[in-house]
């Protein structure tokens, strides 16, 4: 079961979660998000410091936007993944990796994320499919993600795709017994995030440290 800790923006919790048997760290490029790591501080600290990362993949998480942004912040802070987390198309993936293909600007896979509730339609994710490396879903609300709020995990019993998935809104360290025992054969790993913090952007490393461990049980 792979972990992807997403919304860190202070460097300190980052350098102490780096410690931990970690699999992904999710950084925010999206200025209406209060875990947003679009300031000058981090940037520069990530620079100089990103080695303390280790193997731990980078995932820049962005909402709507311009393809130059993402090419930048991929080249910028060395991404592994850009994650998509509002209504970019298949053909927007697409064109960013025709400008990869083109030129020798570092290149990064995708995460599609998409809103999940009682209507959601899984035929939407088969557009995806061959583009993107992972879908993530997560809890369909008014915000993009980040929420606290869990949906229904029944309901991914609909999926019927070949792209492995992350299980992401509202997962708290209660939940371990619970994702340990779902039997979805596309299911990956879990997102973690609000629930897991001191304050946005700041994780509570002792809670991840249980999660982790209760999760191996």
């Amino acid at each position: 079961m792979k972990v992807k800790v997403c919304g860190l923006n202070d460097s300190t919790n980052i350098e102490e979660l780096a410690q931990l048997p970690i699999d992904f760290m999710g950084f925010i490029f999206y200025k209406k998000s209060p875990r947003n790591a679009l300031d000058g501080k981090f940037e520069k600290w990530i620079s100089k410091n990103g080695n303390v990362l280790g193997k731990i993949k980078r995932v820049g998480v962005f909402v709507n936007a311009e393809i130059e942004e993402i090419l930048n912040k991929v080249h910028d802070f060395e991404l592994d993944y850009v994650q998509l987390h509002g209504e970019e198309s298949p053909g927007y993936c697409k064109e960013i990796q025709s400008f990869w293909a083109a030129s020798t600007l570092r290149s990064a896979r995708f995460i599609k994320a998409f809103a999940v509730d009682a209507d959601f339609d899984f035929a939407q994710t088969r557009a995806y499919e061959g583009i993107c490396s992972l879908f993530l879903f997560d809890t369909k609300t008014a915000q993009h993600g980040g929420s606290g709020v869990s949906f229904d995990w029944q309901l991914l019993e609909k999926y019927k795709g070949n792209t492995p998935f992350l299980l992401s809104g509202g997962i708290d360290e209660e939940d371990a017994e619970a994702i340990r025992a779902l039997d979805f054969p596309k299911l990956y790993g879990v997102d973690v995030n609000s629930r897991f913090e001191l304050k946005p952007g700041v994780k509570d490393i002792d809670k991840i440290k249980r999660f982790l461990e209760a999760l191996e049980m």
